[in-house]
């Protein structure tokens, strides 16, 4: 133990005396989680919506009516008026506006006639994003145009309520699970490649190898240092993020001690892969090549930024092994639901099994040979 704790007290001397490091190490997912946070969190508004009314009766005054209701309380979108329909679709092309809305001429006839009314929404579908929140809300608005100017006392149609188990979500508090893992995922990189890989270019591994310490006791000190960093990132981002994400009693107890559990059992897992990828590597542009395709690979997948039941077979199968979705997965059930170990329970078996595995594989390959 003594020679494992002398790895481990060098290598974070070394960390501590470079600020900049651990900066990027701390501060740095930090960013991410505010800028992608509010960046894609945020609700679309102020869209504009051109409207081509060739009808002008007096059923198309109720839907005016509607739209100014929500350019003045939701500022969804904004109405623009047309009077030429060709006009208004170069607008479209162009991107001057968002979408356009064709009310025929018969519209207030067919209204009056119950002779199936329609209107038309031509969108420009290269914005999935703007296209469903558009379709969305149009389509919430004729439902409210059809219902009944006088409702009867007794509703014959089944109607949904939705109950909400837990409060609001805003999408920065769905995206701290993952940028949590991302700090701990980029301290295992920087701690577990980038610096393992460097000091044995150097040749500062050379006085490791001519002392007595076994292979095991060599990844099991470079394995806790790292996680020693990597744990630091995770406590910092957690605390700081739930708070600038607004998690409900980010300081309850019993919550802080899971988080605890789960910060470590992630350092441990995503250190010790680092070390079985960089046990026989030694040129030093390896790590920072594959770095990036590594952290797309294991990031994206995991569910962090967007569920996992959305993604393809393929991409599927990534998450099965994917150490960043149980982690993901923990650090959620945590932060926006602060339920027990039992809900984790399997995340922290793979995790720790994961560990186990890849300490395992890299003493085996680790070589005591320059």
């Amino acid at each position: 133990m003594n020679r494992i704790a002398a790895l481990i007290e060098r290598d974070l001397l070394k960390f501590f005396r470079s600020p900049t490091l651990m900066m990027v190490s701390l501060i740095f997912p930090l960013v991410q989680l505010v800028v992608l946070g509010y960046a894609f969190g945020g609700k679309i508004k102020n869209l504009k919506v051109g409207v081509v009314n060739q009808d002008h009766g007096l059923q198309t005054v109720r839907l005016r009516e509607m739209f100014g209701a929500i350019a003045a309380n939701a500022r969804t979108f904004v109405t623009v008026n047309y009077n030429d329909p060709q006009h208004a679709l170069t607008d479209l092309k162009e991107g001057r506006i968002n979408a356009l809305l064709e009310i025929p001429p018969d519209f207030s006839r067919n209204v009056l006639e119950q002779h199936a009314p329609q209107i038309a929404l031509v969108e420009d579908n290269t914005d999935n994003f703007v296209t469903s929140a558009l379709e969305g809300v149009f389509t919430g608005l004729i439902n409210t145009y059809n219902q009944p100017r006088v409702q009867p006392r007794v509703p014959g149609a089944a109607t949904l309520q939705v109950v909400e188990l837990y409060p609001y979500v805003p999408y920065i508090q769905y995206l701290l699970a993952g940028s949590v893992v991302l700090a701990i995922f980029v301290s295992a990189m920087i701690g577990g490649g980038i610096i393992f890989i460097d000091d044995k270019a150097r040749g500062l591994h050379e006085g490791y190898l001519v002392t007595p310490i076994s292979k095991f006791e060599l990844i099991m000190g470079f394995t806790l240092s790292g996680a020693s960093k990597a744990i630091l990132a995770g406590l910092v981002l957690s605390t700081l993020g739930a708070l600038l994400a607004g998690i409900p009693h980010p300081f309850d107890p019993l919550r802080i001690v899971r988080l605890i559990v789960v910060i470590v059992v992630s350092s441990m897992a995503l250190i010790s892969m680092m070390f079985l990828m960089m046990v026989r590597i030694s040129d030093p542009l390896v790590p920072r090549a594959i770095f990036g395709v590594l952290n797309t690979l294991l990031f994206f997948p995991s569910g962090a930024v967007y569920p996992i039941n959305a993604f393809p077979p393929w991409m599927k199968a990534i998450t099965v092994v994917d150490p960043f979705t149980y982690a993901v997965h923990a650090f959620k059930t945590l932060f926006l639901k602060n339920t027990n170990f039992a809900a984790i329970s399997f995340d922290l078996f793979y995790l720790t099994a994961f560990t186990v595995i890849m300490m395992t594989c890299a003493t085996l390959l680790f070589r005591r040979t320059l």
